[in-house]
């Protein structure tokens, strides 16, 4: 189910928490086996730590698309958040490419209050709307 009763004051506190999660190192891209097109989006774009942090750090209110209800098990009360944004990015063949990239966040806060977030990103493979734009 799409949520899109949000503030721009509530996606730029999360934009606050995701980038201190990058800023401190916690934060996982999802590479298991059914996050195939995360791998190859990172193998086809050579997304190094260093473009991680890039595309991680500079989001956007703006870039904001809409939140999603989590549906696994066990975290259903964490709503996932989705983003859109353009980068330039050289691909396999070395040639630039203007490339709109899907980032879908779960934010996750411990028993310490300390945040995580987790994070899918790969080439957008769906139509999006933004919320802010």
């Amino acid at each position: 189910m799409l949520l899109k009763d949000y503030s721009e004051e509530q996606i730029k506190n999360l934009i606050d928490i995701i980038r201190d999660c990058v800023r401190e190192n916690r934060y996982t891209i999802s590479l298991e086996d059914n996050k195939i097109e995360n791998i190859q989006f990172i193998e086809e774009y050579n997304i190094n730590e260093k473009k991680r942090v890039d595309i991680l750090f500079y989001l956007d209110y703006k870039d904001f698309c809409y939140g999603l209800q989590n549906l696994k098990d066990g975290v259903e009360q964490n709503n996932l958040y989705v983003f859109c944004i353009q980068r330039e990015l050289y691909n396999f063949d070395n040639k630039k490419e203007l490339v709109d990239i899907y980032l879908k966040f779960n934010i996750i806060c411990n028993e310490a209050e300390e945040y995580r977030t987790l994070v899918s990103l790969h080439k957008r493979n769906k139509p999006i709307t933004y919320l802010f734009k």
